[in-house]
């Protein structure tokens, strides 16, 4: 015994602290969470992919819905009512405007007005569509003007300048999908937006294809920004426009 040399307690303690690290480091190699540090890393990316997977989704079913919706303008017999509904632009939201109401004493009384949307474009393409064969012998036929008087018809510029396709695509089926609309608005008289039915798309084929129709009218008003109200004042500023116009002669009467 007397042979052995003694250990010091500094270096007995140096190799304690030598195993104790080496059994740690073994016990974290054995680790599944060590062994595996990918899936940690990958998290955030797996979210990013489940994002991207769910607009690529998304924006394939829009798509889907408007292709289905264009098969109207292929029908036979409305041949030339090709839809561009799906060629809209996104547009930058028109902003409130205030105007002075009156002045009492020191103070101004506002109140907001929203921006027309309509521009010169819209005017011309509705003046354009007024001589279509179609739609003038539907506003022949409508003597009482219960869905085609001088207000219901300044909605559809109105509607034309919110939507905001480039005037020279605008055509027959954009005028009756605007009408519609406002009757939907202003009137709600299924029996008289029936005759928009029939006049577009055919007696013999209004039963078969209103649908797509109305699939139609729910794109366009999508393509509105959901804003259907349009005021008299707004109204009564693009009759203005062109006064002298024998559209705006259609003056509702008392249906007898």
């Amino acid at each position: 015994m007397e042979g052995k040399a003694e250990v010091s307690p500094k270096l007995k303690e140096a190799q304690e602290h030598r195993t104790f690290l080496a059994k740690k480091a073994a016990a974290r190699n054995r680790s599944p969470l060590a062994s595996s540090p990918a899936p940690l890393e990958a998290g955030p990316e797996q979210r990013t992919r489940k994002m991207r997977g769910r607009k690529r989704k998304k924006l394939t079913g829009v798509k889907a819905a408007a292709h289905k919706s264009s098969s109207l303008a292929s029908h036979p017999s409305s041949s030339d009512a090709v839809s561009e509904l799906k060629s809209w632009s996104k547009r930058e939201q028109r902003r409130d405007i205030w105007t002075v109401n009156h002045i009492e004493g020191t103070k101004l009384r506002m109140h907001k007005r929203r921006r027309p949307s309509y521009r010169p474009e819209d005017q011309e393409a509705f003046y354009r569509l007024l001589e279509d064969p179609v739609i003038q012998s539907f506003l022949e036929a409508d003597i009482f003007l219960k869905v085609s008087d001088k207000y219901l018809l300044s909605m559809v510029v109105e509607y034309f300048g919110r939507v905001g396709l480039p005037g020279h695509l605008y055509n027959r089926i954009h005028f009756f999908l605007a009408l519609y609309i406002a009757s939907d608005m202003e009137e709600d008289n299924p029996m008289s937006k029936r005759s928009i039915f029939q006049f577009l798309l055919g007696r013999e084929h209004w039963p078969d294809l209103y649908k797509e129709f109305l699939k139609l009218k729910v794109e366009f008003f999508h393509a509105m920004g959901h804003r259907a109200w349009v005021t008299p004042e707004l109204c009564e500023e693009i009759q203005a426009q062109n006064p002298h116009h024998w559209v705006w002669s259609r003056e509702r009467q008392c249906a007898p």
